[in-house]
This record gives C-alpha cells, sequence and structure tokens, in this order.
C-alpha cells in the first residue's frame, strides 16, 4: 500500500511541476466563467517601495510566512486583505516567506500530533 502511494504520489507532483514549467498556459472557459492556469510572470513592484517607504526582504518575508494562515482568513473576510508583499526584494523575501511558511507549519505538525 505504501509503494502504490509513493508512485501515486511522484505522480502528481511530477505533473504538477510540469505544468509549471515556463510557456505553459491552458484556459479553461465555460459560460459566464473562464479559468487561465499560466505561469507566474514577472513582479513589476520588485525593489520599488511601498506607501511607507520600505522594500520587504527576509524578516519581513520570514514574518508574512509565519501569520500566513492568519492572513488567508483575515482575506476571505477582507478582500483588501494580501497574504503576499509585492513591494519586496525577490529572492531573499520569498526565502523567508517560504521559511516562515514551514516553520509553522512544521509547528502545528508537531504540537497537533496523535492522541492516544
Amino acid at each position: 500500500m505504501k509503494k502504490i502511494f509513493g508512485i501515486v504520489l511522484s505522480v502528481v507532483l511530477l505533473a504538477t511541476l510540469g505544468a509549471c514549467t515556463l510557456g505553459s498556459d491552458v484556459s479553461l472557459s465555460k459560460a459566464n466563467s473562464e479559468m487561465q492556469f499560466t505561469t507566474p510572470g514577472p513582479n513589476p513592484e520588485l525593489n520599488k517601495p511601498a506607501e511607507n517607504g520600505r522594500v520587504a526582504a527576509f524578516g519581513t518575508g520570514l514574518w508574512h510566512g509565519f501569520i500566513a494562515l492568519v492572513t488567508l482568513i483575515l482575506s476571505f473576510i477582507n478582500p483588501a486583505t494580501q497574504m503576499y508583499e509585492v513591494h519586496n526584494n525577490g529572492s531573499m523575501y520569498n526565502l523567508g516567506y517560504l521559511l516562515g511558511a514551514a516553520v509553522l507549519f512544521l509547528f502545528l505538525g508537531f504540537t497537533g500530533g496523535r492522541r492516544f
């Protein structure tokens, strides 16, 4: 059973990664609705300061990763709330965000362990 699960998971991951390659665009449309699957493009706000005059860096990305679940819930209530700061310095902000979210989910995983 574990071997089959591993194979299925590998196939799903490969398909997901394959869908994220450069130049892959898929468009689905039904009556009165449209969904487009495109690869991420460049951030036009990269290294541009926000209204407060600052550009988000590693520390801000780390904090935004820690509070990702809270901002996700708030974004459902208030559409003006965003999970991700577009006025960032690029790679270091992204690394901080990813590490912050990983630490958050690891913490939640370890503290929410099995109950016997």
